[in-house]
């Protein structure tokens, strides 16, 4: 069976990406003792991604996956994008983010709260990628809710008015960007037998 190693040491995202991507054994860089941070300095998710995929399958001479998401808000064309974990600097944390964007957001009403988060999944094997893409629209809730999740999930509000930190983790793996940016990744690692 085919290693690849997956750019994280998230193990609620390593679970997720084994339930969806069969067929492989997948590692943790923890597992594969790889302690490289990757500079997230690109303008796009994709560019992030295939960043740190390339970076850390070239490290570890085996093929990789890596991704990079964030929440982009309508109103402000798209930030904070791939800002996401970091438009406060480096040392903040989830909760002061989203105290922040609830703030700034506080007179915005209905339609103007529009959001979505995107997620952005690559594998990287000696040169070659493939690039797979999900997106969830929603919007940014009026209070922080929910005990689920992590980083925005508790200001991100779906369609049928939960947040992400209000579902379930089985539920939210069911609808995720990130799980339909693997879906995506996964039929075309199919499609050219990667």
């Amino acid at each position: 069976m085919k290693e690849i190693v997956v750019a994280t040491n998230n193990q609620g995202k390593l679970k997720e990406i084994k339930e969806i991507l069969q067929g492989y054994t997948l590692r943790s860089l923890e597992e594969m003792n790889c302690h490289i941070e990757v500079l997230e300095d690109q303008d796009t998710f994709e560019g992030n991604a295939k960043k740190k995929a390339r970076e850390i399958s070239e490290q570890l001479h085996m093929p990789c996956i890596a991704d990079d998401s964030g929440l982009c808000i309508d109103i402000y064309e798209g930030w904070p994008g791939i800002y996401t974990a970091r438009f406060l600097g480096n040392n903040t944390t989830p909760r002061e983010r989203n105290e922040y964007i609830l703030e700034k957001m506080k007179n915005v009403e209905g339609q103007q709260r529009r959001a979505r988060v995107k997620c952005c999944m690559v594998y990287y094997e000696e040169g070659q990628y493939i690039v797979g893409n999900g997106e969830i629209q929603g919007k940014i809730a009026q209070n922080r809710r929910g005990k689920n999740g992590f980083g925005f999930d508790e200001i991100f509000e779906i369609e049928d008015g939960r947040t992400y930190a209000e579902l379930s983790i089985e539920e939210k793996n069911q609808i995720s960007h990130r799980r339909l940016a693997l879906q995506d990744l996964m039929d075309k690692m199919k499609k050219t037998h990667m």
